[in-house]
């Protein structure tokens, strides 16, 4: 017998126990993610997927991969749900997709802390967490579909960053299992800020595993659309709420006009023209909150509680955060979307200045946060008309005028991103130890575009 002709024919030969898909629409399925949310990654990734997909069950089929991908110079490309939208998991150099869902067990919980392999849902790991009186610090709108290893390797946070920051602040990733992408592949143990090196690098430096986070307290969250007639007005509302530490919540979004005109799911509850509050609090506090609704004049337009959106599986934070984009491009699909990032201190007003600089072409839709050192902000997912690619860099350049930080999201190099031009130097480490070969998810690193690490 022939031996096979080609390193993906005999990775499949030699592996053959694997879960192998060889179905080409799946496989071209399995090399998307959301990045169609920017007309500039959808032209500049048109095309681009992977030879063949590989779902391992257990950590021994993943060090098996590994090693021979590495003995025959195959790259691998890191794929959860495929719920990202810059292109982390769009193959540019073919090869194998290593989609981690079907590694996915909850391995334990105590003392506010839980560990779980990377390919978890989300809402699979909230739901064991819950019964013990606790949930997930942060996540993002997506939470039903995304992965854990997801949410670390291109996530930020999302739902409860209000409280707790974005993923990267210190205490809320207690340490990773991660594999190294050699031939004979060493498993190692990364904690607290070492850990962080691999995150929000889309997989390019470091094959992760495992993940153990701290967790918070559980409520029983009450889910409110508060609407105004006045942008000023909905703003304040929103930065009341979000500052206010005797009103215990979850999600404060602020989404100015037009926007509520795309959430046709929530059409009933939002009045044309309307600028809308979608907040999250826990029951204790709803005294409180309504008489902050009272305060700046706003109207409580939806109530449900915790156990009603069990009950009916539908909730209206997913239309918060990403999903807002997702919902306002069903609708309208020459929009597209910007992420950046307010000043403690000023962030109203750099809101108020770039609204009144930029609306109607760029719409308003801020999320109250905690940034990794501790301050309140706002950070923006704002929906933009889309024209031109020259338009949108212009746009970013000049909220980058006005001191606003962008997080560049119609790109697929890593750095020119959320790293703002450069990898600190614990990420090209990390790099160095998990990927000497430069195989993980290659040509998103600048630095190792030439396929060899820096030395």
């Amino acid at each position: 017998m022939n031996a096979p002709a080609h390193p993906i024919e005999q990775l499949q030969v030699e592996l053959a126990d694997l879960d192998w898909i060889t179905d080409a629409s799946r496989i071209q399925r399995l090399s998307q993610d959301f990045s169609w949310f920017s007309p500039v990654l959808k032209r500049q990734l048109a095309g681009k997927q992977a030879q063949a997909v590989a779902r391992p069950r257990s950590e021994d089929e993943i060090r098996r991969l590994v090693a021979l991908c590495a003995r025959l110079k195959v790259p691998i490309t890191v794929r959860g749900s495929g719920t990202g939208n810059y292109g982390q998991s769009t193959p540019l150099h073919g090869g194998v997709v290593l989609d981690m869902t079907g590694y996915n067990a909850f391995l334990w919980s105590r003392d506010g802390i839980a560990r779980a392999q990377a390919g978890i849902r989300l809402s699979e790991l909230e739901k064991a967490a819950r019964p013990l009186g606790w949930e997930l610090r942060c996540l993002p709108s997506t939470w039903r579909s995304a992965t854990l290893g997801g949410l670390f390797g291109g996530g930020f946070g999302g739902i409860g960053s209000i409280n707790h920051g974005p993923l990267a602040a210190r205490g809320n990733v207690l340490g990773i299992k991660a594999i190294t992408f050699e031939e004979e592949p060493r498993f190692v143990e990364l904690r607290g800020s070492d850990a962080l090196q691999l995150h929000h690098m889309w997989g390019t430096n470091g094959l992760v595993l495992e993940i153990e986070l701290a967790l918070a307290p559980a409520h029983e969250w009450i889910e409110q659309i508060v609407v105004f007639d006045a942008f000023d007005a909905a703003l304040e509302f929103g930065d009341a709420v979000a500052r206010a530490p005797g009103i215990v919540k979850r999600e404060v979004c602020f989404l100015s006009a037009p926007i509520p005109d795309h959430l046709r799911q929530l059409a009933p509850f939002l009045p044309p023209g309307c600028h809308a509050l979608i907040v999250a609090s826990a029951p204790a506090s709803e005294p409180a909150f309504l008489e902050t609704v009272a305060q700046f004049g706003g109207t409580v337009t939806f109530r449900k509680t915790a156990q009603e959106a069990r009950e009916s599986n539908r909730t209206i934070l997913e239309s918060t955060w990403n999903h807002t984009t997702l919902h306002a491009l069903r609708v309208d699909t020459t929009l597209t979307y910007l992420q950046v990032a307010f000043s403690p201190g000023c962030y109203l007003s750099q809101v108020r200045r770039m609204n009144e600089l930029l609306a109607p072409e760029v719409m308003t839709h801020t999320e109250f946060i905690r940034n990794i050192d501790g301050d309140l902000i706002c950070t923006a997912l704002q929906l933009v008309r889309f024209t031109t690619e020259e338009r949108l860099q212009e746009i970013m350049r000049i909220y980058r005028d006005h001191g606003v930080r962008v997080n560049d999201p119609h790109v697929s190099i890593v750095e020119d991103g959320k790293h703002q031009g450069t990898l600190a130097a614990g990420a090209i480490a990390a790099k160095r130890q998990f990927d000497p070969m430069g195989l993980l998810n290659p040509g998103k690193v600048r630095a190792w575009m030439g396929g060899v690490p820096p030395g």
